[in-house]
């Protein structure tokens, strides 16, 4: 249903490094980097963008100014993924939004961990499989 998608980065160099090592834990990686050219606001502009080989999906455009924060849960094969995506982000600079453990009240198998990402977007990795 999604193709792709973004968030805000008014630290463009601490997001991307973040989500670089937070998103690593998941299997994806930075695939696109690129300057707003086109812009004519702003043409040093930058972005990049997150996913599988081969596909940006997960994009960081840089802003001025802070934007409403944002949630994006992003899906993790296991309770041990789920477990090193909030270790990682932690490590990264992010701030505890939700320990890993089961969140009963989405469903019987949801087993998630939240995090505040530099500018304060709620980053989620979630495991549906019971284990």
């Amino acid at each position: 249903m999604i193709d792709h998608l973004s968030t805000y980065a008014t630290d463009f160099e601490a997001t991307r490094s973040f989500y670089e090592v937070t998103l690593a834990t998941l299997g994806y990686s930075l695939q696109m980097q690129m300057v707003a050219s086109w812009d004519e606001a702003w043409p040093e502009r930058r972005l990049c963008a997150f996913g599988p080989d081969g596909t940006p999906v997960f994009w960081v455009v840089e802003v001025r100014q802070a934007y409403t924060p944002r949630h994006t849960a992003f899906t993790a094969k296991s309770h041990d993924e789920v477990r090193a995506f909030f270790s990682a982000a932690l490590a990264a600079g992010g701030r505890d939004h939700g320990e890993p453990g089961p969140r009963p009240h989405y469903h019987a198998h949801y087993f998630a961990g939240f995090v505040l990402d530099p500018d304060g977007n709620n980053i989620e990795a979630v495991c549906h499989i019971h284990e």
